[in-house]
């Protein structure tokens, strides 16, 4: 019966096997007779990239082979020896429609922050696929609500101002944080800046360069940010101010203490 499934196999003339079961040492008798390597117990994860990477289709059955379902795409299969570990390369792919990145570095906390630095910025990447919209950084679109804010509670009256107020002076938050890590001082810069976005709405692309602690204009500098963003953080802010603001009390409870004076909490 190996024989068989083997020779069902060996009929479409693959390179390369792989699968997420075991391969009997029989099985991989009667492949490398015919130059067939056999990779065995591949997450499912990986054999769904390695199939969309190759352009292969996977099948459960040796029966349901046909030649179309042999990937043709890769161009070189390679097994590399990296530290203490084997790792398979399938590399020079036509069209891949999957890929893996592979980090390095001297240490494992340096690999876990590079790590994260990159799903970031793939993150971001992905942000700005689904939505291709970009806003100044640098706390300029932050400064541009705010005075734009502030300017909109001047013709409002009574209480009703408030939340615009509030608000602006909220956003305020991302350009002073950004003149603080800088080492300038918050008072001097924001005012700055809060005048250069009053003069003109033509200037609202002007926010905090982080390493001179400086107002410029993003534009000219290069640092935007993802529209997506924004536009989330300021729902979620907002969202989670009208939540506290419906609460009218706290109560808060004790857990009643024991005649010895102990927590009550059982045996344990």
């Amino acid at each position: 019966q190996v024989k068989q499934m083997c020779d069902a196999i060996i009929a479409v003339k693959p390179d390369l096997v792989i699968t997420e079961k075991g391969v009997s040492d029989l099985a991989q008798h009667f492949l490398m007779k015919h130059n067939i390597t056999a990779l065995r117990r591949v997450r499912k994860t990986d054999n769904n990239r390695i199939a969309r990477a190759t352009g292969a289709t996977i099948v459960n059955t040796v029966q349901d082979l046909t030649e179309s379902d042999v990937g043709t795409q890769c161009g070189l299969f390679e097994i590399e020896k990296i530290g203490d570990e084997y790792f398979t390369f399938l590399t020079k792919c036509q069209n891949p429609k999957a890929c893996t990145i592979l980090l390095r570095g001297p240490s494992k906390d340096i690999l876990n922050e590079i790590e994260r630095n990159l799903q970031d910025a793939m993150g971001v990447a992905r942000n700005v696929v689904f939505h291709p919209y970009l806003s100044p950084g640098g706390g300029a679109t932050e400064m541009a609500v705010s005075v734009r804010l502030s300017q909109l509670a001047k013709g409002v009256e009574g209480v009703a101002q408030w939340p615009y107020r509030a608000i602006a002076d909220a956003m305020e938050v991302i350009p002073r944080t950004l003149i603080q890590n800088s080492g300038n001082s918050p008072i001097r810069v924001l005012t700055q800046l809060r005048a250069k976005h009053a003069e003109s709405n033509d200037n609202s692309s002007w926010g905090i360069d982080g390493d001179a602690g400086k107002i410029c204009d993003m534009h000219k500098l290069g640092v935007w940010e993802p529209q997506a963003v924004k536009l989330q953080s300021i729902k979620t802010a907002v969202e989670s101010a009208c939540l506290l603001l419906r609460v009218d009390d706290i109560c808060g409870a004790k857990k009643a203490a024991t005649a010895g004076g102990q927590m009550g909490g059982g045996d344990d």
